[in-house]
């Protein structure tokens, strides 16, 4: 059988004694959206920075990409090697303008084909309207344009997105999902950490259960749609009825 896109096999991560990942498994074979499911608290950001070596935790365990092992690379070698994040919260410069971002990014990618400040700036004209106000000046769903734009100026084949849609309005949340259809027709495999069932079950069929650092089921949106014990069980909220 062919090489994955993405594996995570027996994955652990350790905050000092406390224990936060445990044994997490799973693969990406095509570019299907993905998402990791569960309520806060039970280790998917965790997951997101042992995959991207950002604020690591101490990690035993393999994850590999394209068919080489990303464990103990640091973190700019990973986004080069193809794999973007958005991560929880944004993390944007206040400071700077939205001009700044996408430069200080762009001028990292070598000059290389596909994703440019351009190009960003036709899927969300939007930032092109704002390119000169500030990080801290933009609205929710700017900045996450933004931060989604500054992880394509680097070109990737995966991204990986944390809980994209944590504190949007419900209009920019469908915004959101029609930019990342887009970004699947481009050829860009995603990778979604969402508590937001409605947004993952929108975006991916795939559905992975994230339950205290383990993946404790693997389902389909339309199953879990359907399953309103499962709703309560894995994620603490009222079903959620399929349109």
């Amino acid at each position: 059988m062919a090489e994955p896109l993405f594996r995570v096999e027996g994955l652990n991560a350790f905050y000092g004694s406390a224990h936060v990942l445990d044994d997490v498994s799973f693969e990406l074979r095509d570019e299907r959206p993905v998402a990791i499911i569960g309520r806060n608290g039970m280790g998917k950001t965790t997951l997101c920075a042992a995959i991207i070596n950002l604020s690591p935790p101490r990690t035993t365990g393999s994850i590999r990409f394209r068919g080489e092992e990303l464990v103990g690379w640091p973190s700019y070698k990973i986004a080069k090697r193809g794999i973007g994040y958005v991560p929880q919260g944004r993390r944007l410069f206040p400071s700077l303008t939205v001009e700044e971002h996408l430069r200080m990014v762009s001028g990292r990618n070598g000059g290389s084909s596909g994703w440019t400040t351009q190009r960003v700036y036709e899927l969300f004209p939007r930032l092109a309207e704002r390119k000169r106000n500030g990080g801290a000046q933009l609205s929710g769903g700017e900045q996450q344009m933004l931060a989604i734009a500054r992880a394509l100026l680097l070109n990737p084949k995966l991204l990986i997105m944390d809980e994209p849609s944590e504190g949007l309005a419900p209009t920019v949340v469908e915004q959101l999902i029609e930019t990342c259809k887009k970004l699947e027709q481009e050829g860009v495999a995603i990778l979604l950490i969402e508590q937001n069932l409605g947004v993952a079950t929108s975006l991916a069929d795939r559905q992975l259960v994230m339950v205290a650092g383990r993946i404790a089921a693997e389902t389909t949106a339309t199953q879990i749609l359907n399953d309103p014990d499962a709703q309560r069980r894995y994620l603490g909220v009222e079903p959620l009825a399929e349109d």
